[in-house]
């Protein structure tokens, strides 16, 4: 079989290397046509650069993603269908938008001022082989692959050393930050359904050197107020220790390790040296220690926000970001499989949407998207929205074993709505469109791994880079192509 190598592709342990060890394989099948190994790396080179200028490529320096865990319904939020079966119309009402064309509903009516600012795809989809619990949804969302084990209520193991990676795992590992500053940050609370906690939100066969800065602060997912006691004191260099003997500490670490080999074997798939350096850079700089500050913002702009666990957490992922932080996620502050504030509506629909959570959305999305752009960070910033899947089209029916009430839409992965905005993305755009009732995509069907695959694209990290697992294996970021058309 012939295959002419495409894009550069980076091994995780050697980032100096260009192609990838399937490159190098697949490379002898061109020796037939009279090509040499050189000719053909200078070919891949060429394709490389082809690649990388295309549309989006190497925009962001950060990426914020603000997960809606539960499942939102896009058709009583972004997509709303008009002459259609009651059971499926939403209970409100349809508002026009900043941007003609662009239609939400009524729940929406800050977001719908800032449209002209983001894009909507309203053909996220895909064909659900047990991914209809959320467990497992939530973790091709994040991984790019499937979990192991899927079962009909959703229990899955718990998180392992084996999983596939978070995407912004692999993110901070190929794209460290160039600024001593916590890389990868998650709040205020961890993925969950049931009694599955942070299945896909750790950093899996990659080592522990890269999970995230989890900032889970202590109180209950109904405190709005948990943002105001963020504990950040293990940032904090004590008053009695100054810098440089906090350096000297580290040289004379680095002397004992240098005669102690025995021991850093030992510990080496610890990532020991690597949580010591990013622990020292932290504490010495302080950067990390300011952002966490959300006093420091003014009473008007964290009234914009809302004054609530989901929007003070947007708030200070803007802050980390501008400090220099990679990647935040921002999980929806209230668990899968929950009432009040939770996007798994079962049950009582109109009101949970209305009073609870379709509120605290409008305002913290509005203003996260509307304070970057004023602040110019919108240009290397992407911000995407989205949750594990939609919901059913029709209301009342199950889809996924739930019972339903006849207020109520169940787990719905076929067809369901993401937002995004910065980084080159096309402002006051659709992509993709859905059939009459929101049923299925009737153009340009987006899977989670293509949605995955432009975000890496969108940092500058080809999507088919090659990493490897606990068992030495070589694996894909994800196996999927970016979305370029998104770009504008």
């Amino acid at each position: 079989m012939l295959v002419i190598p495409g894009r550069k592709a980076k091994d995780v342990c050697d980032r100096h290397l260009g192609p990838t060890r399937r490159d190098l394989l697949r490379v002898g099948g061109s020796a037939f046509l009279g090509l040499s190994l050189g000719q053909a790396l200078q070919m891949q080179e060429a394709s490389a650069a082809s690649e990388s200028s295309g549309a989006g490529w190497g925009r962001a320096k950060s990426v914020i993603m603000v997960y809606l865990q539960g499942g939102p319904s896009h058709i009583d939020l972004w997509d709303p269908k008009e002459n259609v079966p009651d059971k499926v119309k939403s209970a409100f009402g349809t508002i026009h938008s900043k941007v003609p064309g662009i239609d939400l509903t009524e729940n929406l009516p800050k977001l719908a001022q800032v449209t002209d600012k983001l894009s909507l795809i309203r053909s996220m989809s895909y064909s659900p082989n047990g991914l209809f619990n959320h467990t497992a949804a939530i973790y091709q969302m994040h991984t790019g692959y499937t979990a192991d084990k899927v079962s009909p209520s959703g229990q899955l193991e718990p998180p392992s050393p084996k999983d596939y990676p978070n995407f912004g795992s692999n993110i901070i590992k190929l794209k460290p930050p160039e600024e001593p500053m916590l890389p990868f940050v998650m709040m205020p609370r961890p993925l969950q359904e049931s009694n599955v906690v942070n299945k896909s939100g750790t950093a899996g066969f990659l080592g522990r050197a890269y999970d995230p800065y989890y900032l889970f602060p202590p109180g209950d997912d109904m405190d709005m107020q948990k943002m105001e006691r963020i504990n950040i004191t293990d940032l904090t260099l004590r008053p009695e220790v100054s810098t440089g003997r906090l350096g000297r500490r580290a040289r004379l670490r680095d002397m004992i390790n240098a005669g102690m080999p025995g021991l850093d074997q030992a510990v080496q798939k610890y990532d020991m040296d690597k949580y010591y350096e990013t622990a020292m850079n932290l504490i010495s700089s302080g950067r990390a220690r300011d952002a966490f500050d959300l006093s420091k913002e003014s009473d008007k702009t964290r009234d914009m926000y809302g004054r609530n666990t989901f929007g003070q957490s947007l708030l200070l992922a803007r802050r980390l970001v501008d400090a220099g932080t990679r990647v935040v996620e921002v999980i929806w502050p209230k668990v899968a499989n929950s009432n009040n504030h939770s996007w798994d509506h079962h049950v009582d629909l109109t009101n949970r949407m209305k009073n609870q959570s379709a509120p605290m959305l409008d305002s913290g999305l509005s203003a996260l998207i509307a304070d970057m752009d004023d602040r110019g960070m919108l240009e290397n910033t992407l911000v995407v929205a989205v949750g594990e899947f939609g919901r059913s089209p029709q209301r009342g029916v199950s889809t996924s074993g739930n019972g339903n009430s006849a207020d109520g839409r169940d787990h719905w992965p076929y067809c369901y709505t993401a937002c995004l905005a910065g980084a080159g993305i096309k402002r006051g755009a659709v992509y993709g469109e859905s059939d009459q009732t929101a049923s299925a995509p009737l153009s340009d069907p987006v899977h989670p791994t293509e949605l995955l695959a432009t975000i890496y694209h969108t940092l500058g990290i080809d999507p088919a880079t090659i990493v490897y697992n606990h068992l030495n294996q070589p694996r894909e970021l994800v196996k999927a192509e970016a979305v370029t058309g998104l770009f504008g």
